[in-house]
């Protein structure tokens, strides 16, 4: 046995030791709603610096302006950051996980901020994706200074709140502001896989406008939703055409086109004026995202053109980059395998993922990245984004020893 050796079971045993604690505060994590929209979501970024004060970690608290914030469509925002820094001469890692969720919707049979633990897991929302890797990561960074030995670099856990709305206001600002540039970046996932790529999202808003008229008598008017209609043909009749786009990043598939949401109309008996749709066009890494809006503006414009009396207006919501390997992120890569192995006793594969992810506003700012953190093998397992979500507690316990491992290995002086 080595003395490296020696090093990941005492890792390992404090994580083990204090595994009661990690839950508890997973727990106080889900029980503090942050249902995005409305977006409420100072009020969590307060208790969990409390939390970490408690542990003997301070944490940098960055407001976002209230005017911003509700220009952005949500009510409040506070960035956090935990700052560690040992000797010079290693590299400053920085771990970022979300705190914002989608609201919970129908189906539970748990109380989706109850925090409840049942057969091994921890239910509620944002239980897996991604309050699970607040725990994760601040007990991982616990475990490798309970060791006392010499570090070099640094460690800065980014806890941030939009990422259901693109980022651009959590990580996003934290480093327009050069509030940090940390030389590599690990963010929230999956625990059976470390991802190095995802794909990238277009959002978009459509707006079909006609002339409303009494239903009585139609032929006044210009019915918005039968021209909604059309337009909804033409799109998602490229969804035929985009199962022949293959991606050649592991566990990334073809792009997709999604219609998520359809408002219009005022009364039964009234014939729409206008119709608003709001589309989500998924990019495989592969894509050039110039190229895919113009194209889906073109089978608007196309289709609309086939429809006397409407007009169309589009609005562009968001445009998330997909994610690609950075040069520099191997030996982060190469530590999460190396440790996923022995943890999990299971080979940990390099992969993609079909979501997309903060981790690309990193890659912006030429931050080599991973993904990695607790979590089922796949997002349907999760449950995220449905009723029921859970993170299994074994799960938990073994991401955070080898995120603990790979800080380790990553920071340890000579």
């Amino acid at each position: 046995m080595t003395l490296h050796d020696t090093h990941y079971q005492a890792l390992d045993a404090w994580v083990e030791a204090n595994f009661d604690d990690e839950v508890a505060y997973l727990q106080a994590l889900v029980r503090v709603p942050t249902d995005t929209p409305p977006g409420n979501n100072a009020p969590h970024a307060e208790r969990t610096a409390e939390l970490l004060a408690g542990m003997g970690l301070e944490a940098e608290r960055y407001p976002v302006p209230e005017d911003e914030v509700r220009q952005y469509g949500l009510s409040s925002l506070t960035n956090l950051i935990v700052r560690r820094r040992y000797a010079d001469g290693g590299p400053v890692v920085a771990l970022n996980a979300h705190g914002d969720v989608v609201p919970p919707g129908e189906g539970w049979t748990h109380d989706p901020y109850g925090a409840e633990v049942a057969d091994g897991r921890l239910y509620g929302r944002a239980s897996a994706v991604s309050k699970s890797d607040f725990a994760t990561y601040t007990f991982a960074l616990r475990a490798l200074e309970s060791l006392g030995l010499p570090l070099r670099g640094g460690v800065e856990l980014h806890f941030t709140y939009d990422e259901e709305f693109g980022g651009e206001f959590g990580p996003g600002w934290l480093l327009r502001q050069g509030l940090t540039k940390p030389d590599l970046l690990l963010a929230a996932g999956f625990s059976y896989q470390v991802v190095t790529a995802h794909n990238g999202c277009l959002q978009m808003e459509v707006t079909v406008q006609g002339k409303m008229a009494h239903a009585a008598i139609p032929d006044t008017g210009v019915d918005a939703l039968q021209g909604a209609v059309v337009l909804l043909q033409a799109l998602y009749a490229r969804n035929a055409v985009y199962r022949g786009t293959t991606s050649q990043v592991a566990g990334i598939t073809h792009p997709y086109l999604n219609v998520g949401r359809i408002e219009g109309g005022t009364n039964t008996n009234v014939v729409p004026g206008k119709v608003v749709l709001k589309l989500d066009r998924r990019m495989i890494p592969e894509e050039d995202p110039v190229a895919v809006e113009q194209e889906i503006r073109d089978v608007i414009a196309h289709a609309a053109a086939s429809v006397p009396g409407i007009t169309v207006d589009i609005r562009r919501l968001l445009l998330a980059h997909a994610l690609q390997p950075l040069p520099g992120n191997q030996p982060l890569v190469q530590a999460l395998q190396r440790h996923g192995e022995a943890v999990f006793g299971e080979p940990i594969p390099t992969s993609g993922t079909p979501l997309y992810t903060d981790v690309r506003l990193y890659g912006e700012h030429g931050i080599p990245a991973a993904i990695y953190g607790a979590g089922p093998r796949t997002v349907l397992e999760s449950h995220a984004k449905r009723s029921d979500e859970r993170v299994e507690l074994a799960d938990l316990k073994r991401a955070t020893q080898v995120v603990a491992r790979t800080l380790f290995d990553l920071l340890k002086a000579p």
